[in-house]
């Protein structure tokens, strides 16, 4: 019986870190992920800064041929003026974005840190969990150690008490032996 609870017992730990080891697992899948959805999320706004500022280019240089065409100086300065207007809130726009995803990752890698602290907390708690099934175990061995040296008292015990009648018996016999002798 001891043996077959200290094998169930170490396929429950099998077990306990099988799960363990595939939540790892499929945190860390979970974090490349997100990680890569990021890093995506980045790319696409990069390039459609770039796309944006390649139109505005254009622009400037469609705006200036005209102008150039028209020779209309006070126009061409107020169209300079509004598109480096333009540039500088394609500009704010785009520190306001970094700035937003520089946010998502801290987050995200705060999560991450909460994630692996309740992990820790879990595998302490599954050790502990451990620790007392096999102190349970001990304790069931000592208490059938115990008993098997009771038993083992009382048989010694009662082999005594056994050898003490026969000695009686003899004793008796030798004084009736004794006692016919004279």
């Amino acid at each position: 019986m001891l043996l077959l609870l200290l094998l169930l017992l170490l396929l429950l730990l099998l077990l306990l870190l099988l799960l363990l080891i595939l939540l790892l697992l499929l945190l860390l899948l979970l974090l490349l992920l997100l990680l890569l959805l990021l890093l995506l999320l980045l790319l696409l706004l990069l390039l459609l800064l770039l796309l944006l500022l390649l139109l505005l280019l254009l622009l400037l240089r469609l705006l200036l041929l005209l102008l150039l065409l028209l020779l209309l100086l006070p126009l061409l300065l107020l169209l300079l003026r509004l598109l480096l207007l333009l540039l500088l809130l394609l500009l704010l726009l785009l520190l306001l974005l970094l700035l937003l995803l520089l946010l998502l990752l801290l987050l995200l890698l705060l999560l991450l840190l909460l994630l692996l602290l309740l992990l820790l907390l879990l595998l302490l708690l599954l050790l502990l969990l451990l620790l007392l099934l096999l102190l349970l175990l001990l304790l069931q061995l000592l208490l059938l150690l115990l008993l098997v040296l009771l038993v083992l008292l009382v048989l010694l015990l009662l082999l005594l008490l056994l050898l003490l009648l026969k000695l009686l018996l003899l004793l008796q016999l030798l004084q009736l032996l004794l006692l016919l002798n004279r």
